[in-house]
């Protein structure tokens, strides 16, 4: 099992490069930058983790430049959207991104995808809350035919594009893995329709463990006639527990991602190294 760790880079914490090389040296197998393009004053969207918004939601850096800084100075560790809106994306684009970023790392980004949460922050991208889900998998369709093919083109109810040129493709191939976040069942449904891995949030609502709802999306995809290798999970959100990690490895869990605080290295770097210790136990 892996060890990944995420942080909402800020003006105010440690720089992506600088958070980076010291995962890397600690032997993390993956950096993540969450997205939120901005937090409209006016809110009908409650906090899924209840309580109020935390500052850093409202000061992320564009998790695109992020992790290229975070890959430029590193050489074995993927970097990875955690998670990349793109019910609020321009697909094209972020093809355009997706692909550039995975050529200048040398084939290290992880593609982690959301539908969102908050309908204010959507609605001032043009996108209805309502049909989010149909926009987000049409795109990441769309995305796929740019990303595989010379001349794509797509036709769908809510994007269409005739036959174009565009240029990088990614260096892995197809393309990189696309993680799709969300929760259970309807994350794992999505997931296993056009992903390549189901990364979930730990606790939520409807369950105190996302591990014990494994069994439950292993029948998932044999129905879908998906294998599980192919569409591993990561869960996002890991506390110091050994014994709870061992459970994580041992039910086939592929990767854990640690949330960090948004703050200097003199807090984070120590809190590394308990991770680190504690990685070797469980790896």
């Amino acid at each position: 099992m892996k060890l990944g760790a995420a942080m909402f880079f800020t003006d105010y914490s440690m720089s992506p490069g600088e958070l980076a090389m010291a995962l890397e040296e600690r032997g993390f197998d993956s950096v993540w930058s969450p997205e939120h393009s901005h937090i409209p004053l006016a809110r009908e969207s409650a906090f899924p983790s209840g309580g109020e918004l935390p500052k850093k939601y409202y000061d992320a850096m564009d998790p695109f430049v992020a992790l290229m800084a975070a890959a430029a100075v590193t050489k074995t560790i993927k970097v990875g959207t955690g998670i990349c809106l793109i019910a609020q994306r321009d697909p094209i684009q972020t093809a355009k991104l997706v692909a550039s970023i995975d050529q200048l790392s040398g084939g290290r980004f992880l593609f982690g995808v959301g539908n969102g949460w908050n309908k204010d922050e959507m609605e001032n991208h043009g996108t209805v809350f309502e049909t989010r889900h149909k926009l987000a998998r049409e795109r990441i369709e769309a995305m796929k035919e740019i990303w595989t093919r010379s001349k794509p083109e797509y036709h769908g109810d809510m994007v269409a594009f005739g036959p174009m040129m565009t240029w990088p493709k990614p260096i892995q191939k197809p393309y990189p893995p696309i993680l799709v976040g969300g929760a259970f069942p309807y994350g794992a449904r999505r997931a296993l329709r056009y992903g390549d891995g189901w990364m979930p949030h730990r606790v939520r609502p409807k369950y105190a463990n996302v591990r014990d709802m494994i069994p439950n999306y292993r029948q998932m995809a044999a129905e879908a006639g998906r294998d599980l290798a192919s569409v591993p999970v990561s869960i996002w959100g890991a506390k110091e527990d050994e014994d709870m990690l061992k459970r994580d490895r041992d039910e086939g869990v592929v990767r854990v991602i640690v949330s960090l605080d948004s703050a200097k290295a003199d807090v984070i770097l120590p809190e590394l190294d308990r991770w680190a210790k504690l990685l070797q136990k469980v790896a």
